[in-house]
């Protein structure tokens, strides 16, 4: 892996060693801001999958969960690796987001809104932009209108519109940007591509990012530690790769599942962890026991 002088290193690597600290909380509040299109104030990282330290998706899945001074959640993933099922693990992140903040005496006026931000660095689903939204809306079926909160219900809920109370998600598939960085999301989809950050850049996020985030700035170890991390994710993602496309060519004709069997004995076959295999392809440990994998 070659660097520059002026190389930050990656958004997934300073999740997961940097960001969690509170000096740092402004470049994740950076992002989301600019996402969110609002001013975004961490005021804590909760618990999340990814602060347990796992050799086995140390590559591959990085997660950040953080509560902002609404008490709103933001769930922030990078997805390194190919997934078959990535969708369905947005889903399940945001609705562990939600179950997590009640206990079983709560009431759910106690629920506060999630908001899930998914970085793919892999070729996710069908389209040609680089930022998807979605929301929950409730309208009428015959009249079209958006459900409103009653005055009675207001005090339960922090909107007028029922659609509002409901999980947004965003998913920013890195891969499909190819622009001249202009607005601030831009910018911070410029960095997460190429690692680059504008020497004129006024996003408070990322000149945070420019202080903390240069390659240089680590010790020897450090950087020993984030190119083996590189080099390792290169590794894994062509495998993946192959393995998908070869796996696919096998599998057509045979069905879904005949699919993802074939793309894990590729992925076998070249040595890849089991773990990885099985969040590339969506089979459980007991289908690569069932089917020899």
């Amino acid at each position: 892996m070659k660097t520059k002088n002026k190389e930050y290193i990656r958004f997934d690597w300073a999740m997961k060693r940097l960001l969690r600290d509170k000096a740092n909380f402004e470049i994740l509040e950076g992002l989301i801001s600019a996402l969110l299109n609002t001013k975004m104030k961490i005021i804590e990282v909760l618990e999340s999958e990814s602060n347990r330290e796992n050799i086995n998706d140390k590559y591959n899945i990085v997660d950040v969960k953080a509560k902002n001074d609404k008490g709103e959640i933001v769930v922030v993933e990078v997805q390194n690796l190919f997934q078959m099922d990535f969708l369905k693990r947005i889903l399940y992140g945001v609705s562990k987001a939600i179950t997590e903040q009640l206990s079983l005496r709560d009431e759910y006026r106690k629920i506060h809104k999630v908001y899930s931000i998914s970085i793919a660095y892999f070729d996710l689903g069908k389209g040609s932009d680089y930022l998807y939204h979605g929301r929950t809306t409730i309208k009428g079926v015959h009249t079209n209108e958006e459900l409103g909160i009653s005055k009675d219900e207001l005090k339960a809920y922090d909107s007028e519109i029922a659609s509002d109370i409901f999980p947004e998600y965003w998913v920013l598939r890195v891969n499909e940007f190819d622009a001249y960085a202009k607005t601030p999301l831009e910018e911070w989809m410029q960095y997460l591509k190429t690692g680059y950050i504008a020497d004129d850049t006024k996003d408070p996020g990322l000149l945070r990012a420019k202080e903390v985030l240069k390659f240089d700035s680590m010790s020897k170890a450090e950087q020993e530690e984030y190119r083996r991390y590189f080099d390792q994710l290169c590794s894994e993602r062509d495998a993946i790769e192959k393995a998908h496309n070869e796996g696919h060519q096998e599998g057509h004709q045979e069905g879904r599942q005949e699919e993802k069997i074939e793309i894990a004995k590729k992925l076998k076959a070249q040595n890849v962890d089991i773990n990885i295999i099985t969040q590339a392809t969506g089979l459980t440990l007991e289908d690569i026991e069932k089917y020899k994998i």
